[in-house]
């Protein structure tokens, strides 16, 4: 019964990842022959051997092992949808979310998963909007000493670049939040990128 639930735990992963049996040997390192046993419930894989599976599936050994969450996609989509807070506050765009995934990681099927992605990638966003503003910021400070006064262009170029940067984060970071609440719906991978990975497994 173990090895039965480990196998439909790993294959199900397996294709969450959009990852065939012989991408999973390749990521993990074994075995297309292990692959395949470990999903038919053949065998019950050594400790490395799960780890490199876990590894792969941005998962846990743990995870695998003791994952009982029940599913239940209606909460997923809805931590998904909660990084749009930033619109009220850029900080709320991880807070949010870091809640709900801290709350449900184990309890709730791709909860893990999916929270890292939304997290690092809203990490990511409020770095680069940080420091977009302050470089842009510093534009406008480099022009007013090249031109030695104030000047009213620069003022207003300096606006039109800042609110420029600005709608364009916003619009990218809305766009993915909602394309990736469809493909959770349709259960194909996230596609948060770029993102750095400040939550790692």
């Amino acid at each position: 019964m173990k090895n039965k639930n480990l196998a439909v735990k790993v294959k199900d992963l397996r294709k969450r990842k959009g990852y065939s049996q012989e991408a999973l040997s390749e990521h993990s390192g074994l075995s297309l022959r292990t692959i395949q046993r470990v999903e038919n419930g053949e065998t019950q894989p050594t400790g490395d051997s799960l780890k490199k599976i876990a590894q792969a599936l941005d998962s846990t050994a743990d995870e695998l092992l003791d994952w009982t969450a029940v599913e239940d996609s209606g909460y997923v989509k809805a931590m998904n949808l909660s990084a749009l807070t930033f619109l009220l506050f850029p900080l709320l765009g991880i807070i949010v979310p870091l809640i709900m995934y801290v709350s449900k990681k184990d309890k709730i099927k791709d909860v893990n998963q999916v929270g890292k992605h939304i997290i690092n990638f809203e990490i990511t966003w409020v770095l680069v909007l940080f420091l977009g503003w302050i470089i842009n910021i510093l534009l406008i400070l480099i022009d007013f000493n090249t031109q030695g006064k104030v000047n009213v262009n620069i003022i207003m170029s300096g606006q039109f670049r800042i609110l420029g940067f600005l709608i364009f984060m916003y619009a990218i970071n809305i766009i993915l939040i909602i394309w990736n609440t469809f493909r959770i719906q349709n259960n194909k991978p996230l596609t948060y990128k770029p993102r750095i990975h400040f939550i790692r497994n």
